[in-house]
């Protein structure tokens, strides 16, 4: 197939799957992309050879025709593609590469599932029986970003749950679900047959399935049940992977025009008033950016005072106009952190709400206050990025009492 025989007009700058076929009609390669349109084109540049190796240039001169099936996100193309390659076969997605190289979805056969990723290797070798498999994925790191999308949605137990501290953690993020329940097994179950719809790449089944139970709900005035089930359908129409298409395309005429949300938490830590510390943690569209994590020693207040050092924080970190600006701040306490996280923002006239996690006394979230159209969007890396602050700033807190306990 020569590019004069391309007619890229007619593929749209949108995500998707594309098949290269024969003159037979037999598919002989399936690929996803982020933009059907730039990605189609790629295989016909000159460096073809460079960037893609001799087996994809034979293959594109073998190819007679292109196909695409547009999809509304770039997580739905990726399950999509693995569907394609599962139920086809393609000769050049399998040459040269046996299926133990290739990565898989799991979910297990257990009363509350785990799900996680496997090597085709893996696979073979596991003496466990699986209660599905989905695959085969030829990228791992854009699987595992997909699922960290997925969890979000549908909140599930990883490989490592049962494991001390992990099911407590991804639980109070919202991340995992309670198991403790007395219809947990049920509920977890309607959970699980969600994300197998999903990976059947049965999105509409699914919708459709999600909008009878919410209207199930409501009629019964199981108000909450009917309202998480909103967030989901909301969830599932609005696939939020910005992570997912960075590890897809890392082409900067794709990436100059995607806007990160970014989500700032401050967490104060003291010991009666002592040796007090601050610290920001950074989310970038529901991912930890470790990298611009900051330390404050806060120099201006020697007693506990939560909303003074709060506001010392925001004072200095807004002193650095360099760092990249904040969508949303997260602030741990109640009223009086919120107020005077607001303040400082009015005075320095920056436009940035701000959304404060409320604690119960076993210093676990009980509720989030703030504008609620934020925290319903944002809900889960409000708690991340809240969770992530103080982790930071307990462990950085620890540090400065040790140094002062030695002398240093």
């Amino acid at each position: 197939m020569k590019k004069s025989d391309l007619k890229v007009n007619r593929l749209p700058d949108a995500p998707g799957v594309y098949f290269f076929k024969d003159s037979r009609g037999s598919i002989l390669y399936v690929g996803k992309a982020t933009s059907l349109r730039d990605r189609v084109r790629s295989y016909f540049g000159d460096d073809l050879i460079d960037t893609r190796g001799p087996l994809l240039v034979d293959m594109v001169t073998k190819a007679k025709r292109i196909e695409f099936k547009e999809t509304d996100s770039v997580l739905e193309a990726l399950i999509l593609e693995a569907h394609e390659i599962k139920t086809h076969q393609p000769k050049y997605n399998t040459k040269d590469k046996d299926d133990k190289s290739f990565n898989y979805v799991v979910i297990t056969k257990e009363d509350f599932p785990r799900i996680f990723t496997m090597r085709g290797r893996e696979l073979v070798d596991s003496n466990s029986k699986h209660k599905a498999v989905y695959g085969p994925f030829p990228q791992g790191g854009s699987l595992n970003e997909a699922l960290k999308i997925i969890r979000k949605i549908f909140p599930f137990r990883d490989k490592k749950a049962g494991t001390k501290g992990n099911d407590t953690f991804y639980r109070q993020i919202g991340l995992s679900p309670d198991i403790s329940s007395v219809d947990a097994k049920k509920e977890y179950a309607k959970t699980i047959r969600n994300i197998k719809l999903f990976f059947d790449a049965k999105k509409v089944t699914l919708l459709k399935k999600l909008e009878k139970e919410m209207m199930t709900y409501a009629t019964k005035k199981e108000f909450e049940k009917a309202s998480i089930i909103k967030k989901q359908i909301f969830a599932l129409q609005h696939i939020q992977d910005v992570a997912l298409i960075k590890s897809q395309d890392t082409h900067s005429h794709i990436l100059k025009n995607v806007r990160m949300f970014r989500i700032e938490a401050y967490d104060v830590a003291h010991m009666s008033g002592g040796s007090m510390v601050g610290v920001m943690a950074v989310i970038e569209s529901g991912e930890p950016s470790k990298k611009e994590y900051r330390k404050f020693t806060i120099k201006g207040f020697s007693s506990s005072n939560d909303t003074g050092a709060l506001k010392e924080i925001l004072d200095r970190r807004f002193g650095h106009p360099e760092w990249s600006a904040p969508n949303l701040i997260v602030v741990d306490g109640g009223k009086a952190q919120k107020n005077a996280a607001e303040r400082v923002l009015k005075d320095l006239d920056l436009p940035i709400p701000v959304v404060a996690v409320v604690k119960n006394e076993r210093h676990q979230p009980k509720d989030i206050l703030g504008n609620k159209k934020n925290i319903t969007h944002h809900e889960v890396d409000i708690l991340k990025a809240n969770a992530e602050a103080h982790r930071f700033s307990i462990s950085f807190h620890r540090n400065v009492r040790r140094k002062k306990l030695l002398g240093k």
